[in-house]
């Protein structure tokens, strides 16, 4: 029996519109979709996003539960390893059978995504899996066309990063011409307190939930307060 194929469509940051032409007619045609979760209990996010424009019913929905700690601190990753193992059967299964899955994930799949954290142990038990991967808009470009800002013209430049793990944010606020700073919700303060020592807090724009039905804009950072964050939240500086 030929082995079933594997399609990571990214679902985008929350605007069921924005999924690509191909990614909404791989999800009506799937049998089986994969759903990562981050806790054990309550719904997913993404699945909910694409409820609104697809047809679940008659389709098989497999949950997979990833823990919100993740790490690639060798390490560390015994520690999740059951887990990825777990769901590494469950798709396995499936595509041994013949079924092709769709695994859905918030966002761009290639965005520290969580289906990356599956990818080599996928690998691992079939080194000629057939994956394919369906692009979307990211949060990123959601919010940058949200709030009508251009990333870079010519040859400026980006950074991107997850401000909780930023160890010198001024440093790489001064080397590149914008920076999109993610998860800053843990580091509002800090991220705060370097804008004014640098004078360009007037340069920075907040954008929470970018696509969804409660998105938030915020052009004076300075307003804002640490109730304000949450884990759907960036920060575009451009200088």
């Amino acid at each position: 029996m030929k082995t079933g194929k594997l399609y990571v469509v990214g679902v985008g940051p929350g605007d069921p519109e924005l999924l690509t032409l191909k990614g909404a007619r791989l999800l009506r045609e799937a049998q089986c979709i994969c759903v990562p979760k981050g806790k054990e209990e309550g719904s997913s996010l993404a699945l909910s996003i694409i409820n609104k424009v697809v047809n679940l019913d008659g389709k098989e929905i497999i949950e997979a539960y990833f823990p919100m700690r993740k790490t690639r601190n060798p390490d560390l990753t015994h520690e999740l390893d059951p887990r990825w193992a777990e769901s590494v059967k469950r798709i396995s299964d499936r595509l041994e059978h013949g079924v092709d899955v769709v695994f859905i994930t918030l966002g761009d799949p290639t965005i520290y995504s969580t289906f990356f954290y599956l990818h080599d142990k996928l690998l691992e038990w079939n080194r000629q899996l057939n994956i394919e991967i369906i692009p979307c808009v990211s949060s990123i470009n959601a919010a940058a066309a949200r709030t009508c800002t251009s990333l870079a013209l010519g040859d400026q430049t980006i950074a991107l990063l997850p401000a909780t793990y930023a160890e010198n944010l001024k440093e790489t606020i001064e080397k590149f011409d914008t920076v999109v700073l993610l998860k800053v919700h843990r580091v509002f303060r800090k991220v705060i307190a370097t804008l004014n020592e640098m004078h360009l807090t007037e340069r920075a724009i907040f954008v929470s939930r970018a696509g969804m039905h409660d998105e938030r804009i915020v052009r004076d950072v300075r307003t804002l307060q640490e109730e304000d964050m949450d884990y759907f939240s960036l920060m575009i500086v451009r200088k």
